[in-house]
């Protein structure tokens, strides 16, 4: 049983699907999911939810501001400080029907391998928290690619002038057609107007100064071998994280070692819900 559902935020909604497993009403646990960078509350629909209903949990997929639905149709761009996202949507969640609010997980992809784990920095009536991958500063990709200490790399990717720093970019741009794509889409989601304020932006979105240890709940932490976009990030979360805490690879000889595994998604979501039954199993009322 599939629901559209509109989740009160702020001064509008956030656009979601709620799964139930069935109409008897029966407190079940819940997975909250949302997806990352460019994918949509509906591809999580075969990145876990149904196989979630089948496991006998809800689920409440969401887009969230920077996300295709509200980016496009309200013009909401993403925000570092997640929690002021998730906290609405568990409000929203624990009051559907048939919702075991003790037993409230939380699920992101990609990009929300970092957003997640933000949220649940701060919002500690989550029983626990999935990053599918982990990431822990996204400031590392903003600044990988400039010949210049952090510091100063930062301080160049937040001046008023950089007119080196726009050319490279813009260079990247013309002969890269990932690069472009990523570029142009950065620029869209975060609601500004040059690749280098996208990458400025992308310095907010941090775990690091304490906020990785502020987390409570049990935490697993993914990571595929073969990541091009952040290797080597899961395991600076799962370094800093001081809750229990759970390390998963995925490997290419499995299939699964491309970023989000989407070569052996079957085997990828079977292992992160073998995980979430053994944690929940312990706050079964």
């Amino acid at each position: 049983m599939i629901e559209p559902v509109e989740i009160p935020y702020e001064d509008t909604t956030l656009p979601g699907y709620f799964y139930r497993v069935d109409d008897s009403g029966t407190p079940r646990p819940t997975v909250i999911m949302h997806n990352g960078f460019d994918g949509t509350a509906e591809e999580l629909h075969f990145f876990g939810a149904m196989a979630a209903v089948e496991r006998g949990y809800n689920v409440l997929a969401f887009d969230g501001p920077g996300m295709p639905g509200p980016r496009h149709h309200q013009g909401l761009v993403f925000r570092p400080d997640w929690e002021n996202v998730v906290t609405p949507v568990i409000d929203f969640a624990e009051n559907l029907p048939g919702v075991d609010t003790s037993r409230i997980a939380l699920l992101g992809v990609s990009m929300g391998g970092i957003l997640a784990p933000r949220a649940a920095a701060f919002e500690h009536r989550l029983a626990a928290v999935i990053a599918v991958d982990g990431l822990y500063d996204l400031g590392q990709t903003s600044v990988r690619n400039i010949d210049a200490p952090r510091e100063e790399a930062e301080r160049l990717l937040r001046a008023d002038s950089a007119p080196e720093l726009d050319a490279a970019f813009e260079q990247a741009m013309a002969h890269d057609p990932i690069a472009r794509w990523a570029l142009n889409h950065g620029m869209y989601v975060m609601g500004v107007d040059t690749p280098r304020a996208f990458n400025a932006a992308y310095l907010d979105y941090t775990l690091a100064d304490g906020i990785a240890e502020k987390i409570q709940c049990p935490t697993l932490v993914c990571d595929a071998e073969e990541d091009m976009y952040f290797k080597g990030q899961p395991e600076q979360l799962y370094e800093h994280l001081t809750c229990p805490k759970t390390l998963m690879l995925f490997t290419t000889e499995e299939g699964a070692g491309a970023h989000c595994h989407p070569g052996a998604m079957r085997l990828a979501i079977a292992r992160i819900y073998d995980w979430l039954d053994g944690t929940l199993a312990t706050t079964r009322p």
